[in-house]
């Protein structure tokens, strides 16, 4: 069976590209090295290979069922949480007094990568987990976080979040369910959450709900919006948990994949008051809950590129072993069939696979530095990396859930027929992997608050700092040789995407949000393809830097690197001026069609 991921890549990406290795120089990470998180990740591929992989077909096929009112799992489903628990993965990238192992978050999000790429549907439970803990170490109070957080530090407890309601969807501003004050500084909840994932089960003693809610008499819209701590059963003075909290699950959600991730509808003092304890100040609430969000963004774009990549290397293998046809330059009709991977079109479509997932993972763990940056690396700097990583997380949470799916659809293709059967698991990893293109907000919401917000906060300096980010690359690359492809096609991607987001923002005012904002999606394709493009130069330089010392498999891998550029310069950038032209013409297309012309 092929592997579930590529190490040798990961690797690569690490501490080749990113330089990960050198992050022991700054303070937080002093007591590590490159052998600590070779170590951690040895560790992470063996738990992931062992306890994860080994029911991901399981999960997909029973999915979660109510029986006496309970959720059932499959029993490998605690078995895994309980081999991520003993391996110390919740508490990672946390203090060392808290039982962390200080590990930087790009080294955690690469952890995790494991995960996802071995069972994406197990994974979501430490995934929500660990960021409900983020956010409480950021906005509880000391008391909050001893009662609820540390629990999910040491696993003994799960988290969730609880935004989305049945008449709201993604539309935040319009949530219903209340908070009223209980005269205990405590709040009885009252109302009805939808699509929360990990709402409901018996994996853990308790599961602590992060729920928004508008506190009773409060103002309308988003500055009417708290967010509480709400766990299933309350909480006990000794910390136990105590009597149920009516926190009561109104049903499942059957879907089309993740299918190893409950997904509830959940009513909140059904029976009975539900309990809650307001974090931080009111109305702060939806602030707040965009940190586990953002967070969540980016994971889910990593999710994506791992089920792209898993099913990547079973298409790649197929191709190896398939024997089938023969090449137009073949005359005799009684030679052999060659492999697949032969024919033009078959290294087409691994071509496009193999673009698509390093790619998107070159995005994700860069992200994913970019937040140890903020926050252990120079100071002077920490400005311009926030808003480079505001800019940059509408990106990578839909650059690689679209394009996972495009890879995905080639893997089948590869794959012909089998494919398409359960014979393998490609058919599952497309199904799985169609939701992250909805979840933690859709392309259309990406669009929006990308071209509505982050490119213009302050002034638009995101922008100005990703543009010179890019520019320093270029100027690097000049010296090595075979990047000539992906740096002419970058640069020129480059003037297309600036100068068509400047000329359409300078005209803001004239054309109205409606108009400007018509052709969002474009604005995201365009930077996308754009900044992955940027990703698979940085890659190249390493590839290249490296090769002139490399030998049999590592020369080959480098070479691999080198032409795989190529390929996205050649095949892919060019993509780019189509959807810079719809952003600079601001075209109306799309508004001018009518709801009735359909």
């Amino acid at each position: 069976m092929p592997p579930f991921l590529n190490r040798r890549d990961l690797s690569f990406q690490l501490f080749e590209v990113l330089a990960t290795g050198a992050l022991p120089s700054r303070p937080r990470f002093a007591d590590h090295g490159r052998e600590v998180y070779e170590d951690v990740l040895n560790v992470a591929y063996t738990v992931a290979e062992r306890h994860f992989a080994n029911h991901t077909r399981e999960v997909d096929s029973h999915e979660p069922q109510v029986v006496d009112g309970r959720v059932v799992l499959p029993a490998a489903v605690a078995g895994a949480m309980h081999a991520f628990r003993e391996a110390g993965f919740f508490s990672a990238h946390h203090d060392e007094a808290l039982g962390g192992l200080q590990l930087p978050w790009v080294v955690t999000q690469a952890v995790q990568a494991h995960f996802q790429a071995a069972n994406i549907g197990s994974s979501g439970y430490p995934f929500l987990t660990i960021g409900n803990a983020n956010l409480q170490r950021l906005f509880a109070s000391p008391e909050q976080q001893r009662r609820y957080m540390l629990p999910l530090l040491e696993g003994r407890w799960f988290g969730t979040m609880a935004l989305s309601e049945p008449q709201a969807g993604s539309g935040l501003a319009d949530i219903t369910t209340t908070a009223t004050p209980r005269g205990d500084g405590t709040y009885a909840i009252s109302g009805t959450k939808m699509w929360i994932s990990g709402g409901e089960h018996e994996l853990t003693e308790n599961i602590v709900h992060l729920v928004l809610a508008r506190i009773a008499g409060g103002p309308g819209g988003v500055r009417g919006i708290s967010l509480f701590l709400v766990p299933r059963y309350r909480v006990q003075d000794d910390g136990r948990p105590g009597e149920p909290n009516h926190v009561v699950l109104a049903g499942l959600n059957h879907k089309m994949g993740y299918r190893g991730t409950v997904n509830t509808l959940l009513n909140f003092g059904e029976g009975g008051e539900t309990v809650g304890e307001l974090v931080g100040e009111p109305g702060q609430g939806l602030a707040q809950m965009f940190h586990m969000m953002n967070e969540a963004r980016i994971g889910v774009g990593l999710g994506a590129v791992m089920l792209g990549t898993a099913g990547y290397l079973h298409s790649l293998a197929y191709a190896q072993e398939r024997r089938q046809g023969r090449l137009p330059s073949g005359k005799d009709s009684h030679a052999p069939p060659v492999a697949i991977i032969d024919h033009a079109d078959v290294r087409r479509l691994l071509l496009c696979q193999k673009v698509f997932v390093e790619g998107g993972l070159a995005l994700g763990l860069y992200a994913a530095s970019l937040v140890d940056d903020l926050q252990t690396g120079p100071e002077e700097t920490r400005g311009d990396t926030g808003l480079l990583l505001d800019l940059l997380t509408p990106i990578v949470k839909s650059w690689p859930s679209r394009y996972s799916q495009e890879a995905l659809s080639d893997a089948i293709q590869v794959m012909g027929g089998a494919g398409y059967t359960r014979d393998f698991p490609v058919e599952m990893y497309y199904r799985d992997n169609r939701l992250n293109p909805i979840h933690e907000g859709t392309e259309g919401i990406q669009g929006n608050d990308l071209l509505g917000r982050k490119l213009t906060q302050q002034g638009g300096r995101g922008l100005v700092v990703l543009l010179e980010k890019i520019e320093t690359d270029l100027a690097a690359s000049d010296g090595f040789e075979g990047l000539k492809e992906i740096r002419a096609a970058l640069r020129q991607a480059l003037t297309q995407t600036r100068e068509a987001i400047t000329s359409l923002l300078s005209r803001a005012t004239e054309l109205g949000p409606d108009v400007v904002l018509a052709n969002a999606n474009s604005a995201l394709e365009a930077l996308g393809h754009t900044v992955v493009g940027w990703m698979w130069l940085r890659q190249a330089v390493a590839a290249a830097r490296a090769l002139p010392d490399a030998r049999g498999s590592d020369a080959d891998f480098y070479r691999g690197k080198l032409h795989a550029a190529r390929f996205f310069a050649v095949y892919e950038l060019p993509k780019v001026r189509a959807h810079a032209e719809l952003l600079r013409s601001a075209d109306l297309t799309t508004l001018e069609m009518q709801p009735g012309w359909f």
